[in-house]
């Protein structure tokens, strides 16, 4: 494994995204105390005469969600209902979807990058503060309606879940869905146990090759698998909380309470220049 790209760091005016831009091409200086203070990325080390580079990124800065980036779908989702009012930006750079009840009815979220970007093979990667409530369940996963297609595998279309935390301890699911949801759907899972994780920040990541998946928590690995054939059709990405006795009872909960994404980032391998 080798480190790239920081997290965050303050360039006075300048927007983190604006900062790794010019930083990319030599136009950022760092001085010695904020250099200590870039908290970086870890990504696997890329095969020779390649080279890791930033295709598309939210750092969540600013004060309300990007529409040009994500969409907040209105709409029942099973044991509740995912609504734009369960989602924010705090001002500190995270955005925030938020369990809550107001009235009879639940409340969570989900945003997506749907019809705004869409990619296939590279490395994604989110940092996560996850929930802490019983009944809801926080999600980092890539999605498209082809996957509902029957026949090919999951080559014409997988549901990948890079993270999602139906439990309140070290466990992490990591999920493979393919040929559509009916009575022809498959699925491929890993538990990865992660001590500490329901504490505080982490990094839940994707390495989408050409012929198999590696999945890493805060820089390791924790599953590499093909099943289903890889998926060779472009997906979008999704952060999402739902409601349901997977997780628990929701009547348990202690609400409101929330999961919180610090960013979300995407790379491309790219030939290394001479």
């Amino acid at each position: 494994m080798r480190k790239d790209v920081p997290c965050r760091v303050s360039f006075g005016r300048m927007s983190l995204g604006a900062a790794i831009a010019a930083f990319a091409v030599g136009l950022v200086f760092l001085p010695q105390v904020a250099a200590a203070q870039w908290v970086r990325d870890t990504l696997p080390e890329p095969p020779a005469g390649k080279t890791w580079k930033l295709v598309w990124h939210d750092e969540f800065d600013g004060e309300t969600l990007d529409a040009d980036k994500w969409e907040i779908p209105d709409n029942r989702r099973r044991d509740g209902w995912w609504s734009p009012k369960a989602v924010s930006l705090d001002g500190k750079g995270h955005l925030v979807i938020k369990t809550f009840k107001e009235g009879d009815r639940y409340y969570d979220a989900c945003v997506r990058t749907r019809g705004k970007f869409e990619h296939a093979q590279g490395f994604y990667v989110a940092r996560i503060r996850l929930q802490k409530q019983p009944g809801h369940w926080c999600a980092f996963w890539l999605y498209n309606t082809s996957v509902n297609k029957v026949g090919n595998e999951g080559r014409d279309g997988t549901e990948i879940d890079i993270m999602e935390k139906p439990w309140l301890d070290d466990r992490v699911q990591q999920t493979l869905h393919w040929d559509g949801y009916g009575k022809d759907h498959r699925s491929k899972g890993n538990v990865a146990v992660v001590p500490g994780v329901i504490k505080g920040f982490h990094t839940f990541a994707l390495w989408w090759k050409d012929d198999e998946y590696v999945f890493y928590v805060d820089g390791k690995e924790t599953w590499r698998t093909s099943a289903g054939g890889v998926c060779q059709v472009p997906l979008y990405v999704k952060l999402s909380d739902e409601i349901g006795p997977w997780a628990g009872d929701i009547r348990k909960a202690q609400l409101p309470d929330e999961f919180v994404v610090d960013y979300v980032r995407v790379y491309d391998l790219v030939d290394r220049r001479p």
